[in-house]
């Protein structure tokens, strides 16, 4: 997977009056900016509709959000929020919000359950041992890390594996 810019996480916002009568009308917006600004290109895009009485409007799509689901509704703080994320921590929040829902992820949920990135389960649990055993020297050429690490991805934790065959790794909380 490529990495994730700033400047591809947008909402293409539609005004609904001139949908409901078979017109596009409607407009990309950047989602990297403050609800209130985005609120004004909202209003904007439905000043300028062709159909009069413009008021509603839904978001008709999205890029940048990975395999979030984002609905037609959602709010301006939800979309700023995912956005913010996006920018500060990439594809992992994108992987652990497509994974458990977004609408239930928290950015404190995301960085208590988000261990990093390895080549393998297998090389996450030896650094699991690494970190939290003592292992004598002599013993570690018999320690089974593959039998290890399914046991960790069992119960503890789980991946999700990326397009480079990398794992990101999540705690289940």
């Amino acid at each position: 997977m490529n990495t994730l810019t700033l400047s591809e996480t947008r909402i293409y916002v539609a005004c609904l009056a001139s949908y409901n009568s078979g017109r596009l009308h409607g407009k990309w917006i950047d989602a990297n900016q403050d609800e209130e600004t985005i609120n004004e290109e909202i209003q904007q895009m439905l000043k300028e509709s062709p159909e009069p009485f413009a008021e509603e409007w839904a978001i008709h799509d999205y890029d940048g959000f990975g395999g979030l689901c984002l609905s037609e509704y959602e709010s301006i703080e939800d979309i700023v929020r995912h956005a913010e994320m996006i920018n500060k921590h990439g594809e992992a929040y994108i992987a652990y919000a497509g994974n458990i829902g977004s609408d239930y992820v928290t950015e404190e949920g995301f960085e208590e359950a988000y261990q990093g990135q390895w080549d393998s389960e297998e090389d996450f649990a030896e650094h699991i041992v690494e970190e939290t055993m003592e292992i004598p020297e002599h013993i570690r050429f018999y320690f089974d890390y593959e039998k290890y690490a399914r046991e960790l991805f069992m119960g503890d934790y789980y991946s999700i594996r990326d397009d480079e065959h990398k794992v990101r790794v999540f705690r289940n909380i």
